[in-house]
This record gives structure tokens, sequence and C-alpha cells, in this order.
């Protein structure tokens, strides 16, 4: 095999994201929003496409590696890999039916051409070895023109490589990070500059042209039939995942996507849930609100677990378990559990800002790694033990995992009549904040159900004083009289609509006078019809700038009005929520205010409260 080589100097094209073609624009082009991106993955890390598409972001390996497609945090260095239709008027994008296999239809005067793209699934059980990013053109109708440009930039853009052609297989790129392999079964060119590689095709009504990438892959022709192959395994795995599900509700496609959105963010190896696969979507442009969300929050990864369970997905809550074991019995005595890990169960990941990127739509500045790993958070454990709780009732859980939870119990005792950060992570002054109390009665409640329900070993009697404590705690102490609401913290005038979750977790009852209250005060002065706001912006985070509505919270919203009787109410606001949802039914974490999506992409946090709200609509509008 003959290969051409060229080195590149900096790691990253020198124009804006360009209609990729020998002849380049010298036009940037203009960033697309958040929610024109479908997901594809193979439960180690995720590619984002655009309905144009383009690959604006893929962390080869694993959620937090190095970018190789980055082009949407900057459209000049981040590289990118785009394959469309040269002659489309309209781009249309969907998942076929129950997987994560992305189509992007290009509709032309005279042609309709199909981009299919997947991911292979990385598991032991698979025949396939995975990992592969897989995309497939073919022309449904008349003669369809595609062109092809893959212009990667290693490490966020930071790394040189080197692109190589290599005759019957397709193009190698190499740098110090690592290689990638590009197989196609159509020829190639070196871009003008040498730092990509491009092409044009023109494909028949009925025609196909395969392009598959594999990283740290073996240099080798495309296999006749190979990536059909692929396809359907790939397409049978989503599938039989899916086939699982024992909800049946109202809502069954946009609860199965959730649920298939969730299941893309597993990394697969610990049994790890991240955030989002996303760092620095931006929660307000030009903000300073860009954060990185390559993580497993135990938060988020404990209210996933419950979410999946309540539609019959265990496997995944068994595999947490397994990782929270982990993360007890690394446990640092002095900070205890960490609030986030990577995906391998390090709490290492410094918070670095990349300055030579500029962010998308130019919202720096873009940070990599999570300074919040050093907080205090003291909501993780009622979470945590809730999920723990919830699966216990499934599967009964090991000593070992018992007598890790229990020293983390022991830690929390000691320490949660500290102020923290709280659930919002805020980056101002420590308060004891009310979300904070509520969740450590959760964590101590129920710890001690799981103790009595298998006779466990408990300092039940220590554990029961302090649930009676946090409990006063939120309810003489958090509680404002005149303002009828549980308020953020003691003495504190701001709402926080994480006191919604009270019924959720049976604190209160949802028709409890003073959760009635509450309620109402949020619905005044946090709701902007069925959007929520997770508390008003009065500079007390310690950060500069506005947000959007909370897309959580919305969600949470449904479920208090539902708990509360106002079935009707929730109902309307859930519906006019599912509206904000992405063409493929995808969400971000917040929503701007022009209903634009904002904030890191797919979130996992919204799609498990949409699961939760679904779930107990439907059984509130059955009875």
């Amino acid at each position: 095999m003959e290969r051409r080589r060229v080195q590149s100097g900096s790691g990253g094209p020198t124009s804006g994201r360009p209609t990729p073609s020998s002849g380049r624009s010298s036009v940037p082009r203009p960033y697309l929003p958040i929610a024109e991106h479908g997901v594809v993955g193979d439960l180690r890390t995720v590619a984002l496409i655009g309905t144009d598409g383009n690959v604006d972001w893929y962390c080869p390996g694993r959620f937090d590696a190095p970018s190789l497609f980055g082009c949407l945090l900057d459209a000049e260095k981040g590289g990118w890999f785009s394959l469309r239709c040269r002659t489309a008027t309209q781009q249309k994008q969907l998942y076929l039916p129950d997987t994560n296999i992305l189509l992007t239809r290009f509709l032309a005067a005279e042609a309709v051409g199909e981009v299919t793209d997947f991911m292979v699934p990385r598991i032991r059980e698979f025949r396939s070895p995975g990992g592969s990013l897989v995309r497939q053109a073919s022309a449904v109708r008349g003669t369809a023109t595609f062109e092809l440009e893959c212009r990667p930039a290693f490490d966020y853009g930071r790394a040189p490589h080197t692109t190589a052609l290599v005759d019957g297989v397709g193009a190698v790129f190499e740098s110090a990070l690592g290689r990638a392999v590009l197989r196609t079964n159509f020829p190639l060119r070196l871009s003008a500059d040498g730092l990509a590689v491009e092409s044009t095709l023109d494909l028949a009504e009925g025609e196909h042209a395969e392009a598959v990438l594999d990283w740290q892959g073996e240099v080798r022709a495309l296999a006749p039939g190979e990536t059909e192959r692929q396809f359907r395994a790939t397409s049978a795995y989503w599938q039989r995942w899916l086939g699982q599900s024992r909800y049946q509700g109202r809502w069954r496609e946009m609860v199965h996507r959730s649920a298939l959105a969730l299941k893309l963010l597993v990394y697969h190896p610990t049994g790890a849930l991240v955030a989002a696969p996303t760092t620095s979507l931006p929660e307000e442009l030009g903000g300073v609100r860009n954060w990185d969300y390559r993580y497993a929050w135990l938060r988020d990864a404990a209210f996933t677990v419950y979410a999946l369970m309540s539609l019959g997905f265990l496997e995944e809550a068994a595999a947490f378990m397994t990782w929270v074991q982990a993360r007890c019995e690394e446990a640092d005595p002095q900070q205890d559990l960490r609030i986030m890990y990577s995906v391998d169960g390090s709490a290492h990941i410094p918070e670095v800002e990349l300055g030579h990127l500029e962010g998308y739509c130019g919202s720096g500045p873009v940070r990599i790694g999570n300074d919040a790993v050093g907080q205090r958070q003291h909501d993780i454990y009622g979470e945590l033990m809730d999920s723990v709780y919830l699966y216990n009732r499934e599967v009964p859980i090991s000593y070992d995992l018992w007598a890790g939870l229990s020293r983390r119990l022991d830690w929390l005792a000691d320490h949660w009549e500290e102020p923290d950060e709280g659930i919002w992570e805020i980056r101002g002054p420590r308060q004891r904040f009310t979300y904070s109390g509520l969740m450590t009665w959760v964590a101590f409640d129920r710890g001690l159900r799981v103790a009595r329900d298998r006779g466990l070993p408990a300092p039940e009697g220590r554990w029961r004083k302090l649930a009676a404590k946090a409990y006063r705690f939120v309810q003489e102490e958090c509680w404002d009289p005149q303002a009828g609401a549980f308020m953020m913290a003691p003495g504190s005038h701001l709402l926080d609509a994480s006191v919604l979750c009270m019924p959720l977790v049976k604190f209160a009852g949802p028709t409890d006078p003073r959760f009635l209250s509450t309620l109402d005060r949020i619905r005044a002065e946090l709701v902007s019809d069925s959007l929520v706001h997770r508390y008003a912006r009065t500079g007390h985070d310690g950060l500069t700038g506005d947000e959007g509505t909370f897309n959580l919270c919305s969600f949470w919203y449904v479920d208090a009005l539902t708990g509360a009787g106002r079935v009707e109410e929730a109902r309307l606001v859930f519906d006019k929520m599912l509206t904000y949802a992405n063409h493929v039914g995808l969400y971000a974490e917040e929503i701007g205010p022009s209903g634009e999506a904002l904030g890191n992409f797919p979130q996992a946090f919204t799609h498990l409260a949409l699961i939760s709200a679904a779930l107990n609509l439907d059984r509130a509008l059955g009875r």
C-alpha cells in the first residue's frame, strides 16, 4: 500500500468550517444551533452530528478524551468531518426507530440523498470490535452529489498531525496522541493545505458510498459488506436493549428516546454515567457559565439509575452499584466522597482554560476539567442512598457495598451541619442549603429502611435521631412563614426550585399545606409558562451574567403539579415542555430567552426528569 504523507504545522485549519471541496470557501460557516444536532455513540464516547452532515464534536476512546473533531467550540481550529449533499436545499434528520442510528436526509431539486451515521457498540458481547464511526451515503432518488472533508484537530487543536493517503484503504492521520484511520470504498485526495482529505461523489439512484473512521485502528481496506453487517448488528443491539422497557404509557416515543439517550451516556467499562458528553456549551451566549460536563456526578448518576430502573433496565443499575462500591472503598477520610469523578473513577480533573479556542459562537472561555470536584455538596448522600434503596428492592445489595455506604453515612453524620456549595454548585460563599438538609434526611431515612428490610447491621438509633434532626432543620429553619415558602437556605429571601423534590423523596406529602404554598410561590416567581428558573439571578452564586430556564426544574414542576392533584395543568406543562425538545427528541441543559437550547448537550438530568414526570403523570391520568 502506497502512502503519501503531509505534516501539519499547527494542527488546525486556516478558515472556518467551509463547504468541503478542493476550492474551499474563505467565508467562515456560522455555528449550527446547539439543538441542530443528533448524537451517536459506542458506549464509551459519542459524536455530535449536525443537520448539515457535519461531525462537530467527537472525543475518541472515552467521553473526556481530547477532541479529534471540535468545531463546535471553534469553527476554524476545532476540526470536523463533513459528509453532505452539495445540491441540497433542505435537510431532515431522524433516528431509525428504537435505535441510536441517525439518518440525515438531503433534499435537492431533483435528487434525495441520505447519510446514515452510527457507532458500533464496544462491548464484549458484540461480535464486532466496536468503536468505529460509520458513515454511509446513498442516493435515494436521482443523482446525488456528496462532498466529504475529514479534517481532524488532535488534542482540541493543539497537537500537530501527519496526513497520509493509503491506496486501497483511505487515509491515516497520526499525532503523538494516537492514530485515526479513515477507510473508504471511494478515492480520496489531499486538501490544498495537506491537513485534510476530501472527495466528491456523484451517486446514481441506488448507489452507496461508505466511510469508516477507526481510532487506533488497523490500516486495512474495507471488506465487502462490512458496514452493512455493522449496521444490522448495531440496529439489533439497540432494539434488543430497548425491548427490555416495560413502559407502555402515553409518551412512549419520548420516554424511550430519553432512555436511549441516557444509555449513550453510560461508560460501559465501569458503569459510570456522564452528565453530558460535551464541554463549555454556554448557558448564556457570550457569558462565562461554560463548564465541562463529561464526568460522572454521583447525583446525576443516582437519579438516572432510578429512571432506568423504573423502566425495567437493571443492568445499568447493577453496573452503577459496582462503580459506587469502588468509590466508597477509595474514599478519603477527610474529603470522603467527591461529587464527581472521571469515568474511570479518578477525582483528578483540574479545570483548565483553552485560550486558543474561541468557544461556541465566540462564547469563551472553553474549559476542560471541572474545579467543582473539590466542592462539598451534602445532598449527594441522599441521592445515592435513595438509589441504593430502590435498587435493593429489586436486587439485594452486597454486604461490602453496605459496609462502604455505612462509613459514608458516618462521615455525613459528623459534617452535615456544616455549610456546603449545594446542588447548584455555587461558586460563592458556602451556606447551609435547604436542599442539602432535605437530602440529608433522605440519606439516613433510606439507610434505616435498607437496614430494616435486609436485617443489616446499622446504628439505627443514631441514624433515626439524625434523620429527625435534619427533618426539623428543614421544617423549622428553612420555612419562612411570612413568605409562605421553603427558601433556599435559612434566613434567605430566595426561592429555590430544588425544593420541588420534596414529594418525590417522600419528605412532604404532595398536598401538604407548606409544600402547596411553596409551589404557588415558585409558580409566581420562578415559572414562565412551562419553563422554570432554578433560582432568581441575584449574583449570590458567585458568577456574573445570566442563564436560561432549567429543563430539570421544569419536569420537577410537572411532578409537583401532578402530586398536588393539578393533573390537567401538569399535563399541559408537560406537553408544552415536549415541544422544546429538538428535532430528534433531545434536550440540552437549559432553554434560552428565545426558546433556543443552551448548555451542554444532551443533558442526562433533563432526560431522567422527563422519564420520572411521564411515569407519574401516566399513573395520575390512569386514576
